[in-house]
């Protein structure tokens, strides 16, 4: 379904009991709204309802043309306005990459709003920030953000077939074949590039600390976050924390673990009811 919020239309999936307890699950780059399709249903079957859509970029709808548009603030505006047309005041909330960084946003800001918290991937900004300012290896793992933000990140993306987002998202077999798909729309690809021309990790240095229950998952195989990030976390949540550390699974992990996401999740967001 189509989805008004500001001045843009979004394509949002809402699946589930239709009295279930809603959770909002944000997506990140290189993905879209699919890439929760493996833990959705077991979500439903729990008895929640579940609101996923593609953000913006990534939405026909919502690709304004100013790189400077698609900062992690826009991002979360976004959501809380998704949320608001659809008439939802509170919800639970998973993101994942990029769709975690909105994630901290929404709930630092929002906390209002959000029940509950499970951040995939991607700690706290302000952790992140830390990390990067401190941990040189941090800073190596960052350094394909580069490309993507120069001027002919899409050639790069685009080059040979799109082999570098094939390397990138082995580990999840042929589900990476959707994504590489649908970007080869332009439009679509540019939106997604654009995230990080977007990025000022100084920005995220002062975001406030998250109060509402929150299970950070993250992964030791992950080739973009490191170990420091990941532990500092807990320093920027003042709510009671859980972090979640699986073994030998790369970034991906809503499509390579889905079943220990679920776990997690769901330790989280069951007893919120």
């Amino acid at each position: 379904m189509q989805v008004k919020a500001r001045e843009f239309s979004f394509d949002v999936v809402i699946d589930g009991p239709a009295d279930g307890v809603p959770v909002l699950l944000l997506h990140g780059f290189p993905q879209d709204h699919r890439e929760f399709d493996l833990i959705r249903p077991k979500l439903h079957a729990a008895g929640l309802r579940t609101i996923a859509y593609d953000q913006r970029g990534y939405a026909p709808g919502a690709r304004p043309a100013d790189p400077a548009a698609y900062t992690p603030l826009e991002a979360a505006t976004d959501a809380v306005a998704i949320m608001d047309t659809l008439g939802v005041p509170a919800f639970h909330l998973i993101g994942h990459d990029w769709g975690a960084v909105v994630s901290w946003l929404v709930t630092a800001l929002h906390p209002e709003r959000v029940r509950t918290l499970t951040a995939v991937s991607v700690p706290h900004p302000a952790a992140m920030a830390k990390a990067l300012a401190d941990d040189e290896s941090q800073r190596e793992q960052f350094g394909y953000q580069a490309m993507l933000a120069a001027p002919d990140g899409e050639d790069s993306v685009r080059a040979d077939d799109f082999a570098w987002f094939r390397r990138a998202l082995a580990p999840i077999g042929d589900r990476a074949e959707q994504y590489i798909d649908a970007m080869r729309d332009p439009g679509r690809l540019t939106g997604a590039v654009n995230w990080y021309r977007a990025l000022r990790v100084g920005d995220w240095a002062e975001l406030p600390a998250v109060t509402v229950p929150t299970t950070f998952v993250w992964s030791d195989s992950d080739l973009a976050i490191g170990a420091t990030a990941a532990h500092l976390c807990a320093d920027w949540v003042s709510g009671d924390y859980r972090f979640v550390a699986l073994s030998g699974v790369s970034h991906w992990i809503p499509e390579e673990a889905p079943g220990a996401l679920l776990d997690a999740a769901l330790a989280r967001i069951t007893p919120e009811g």
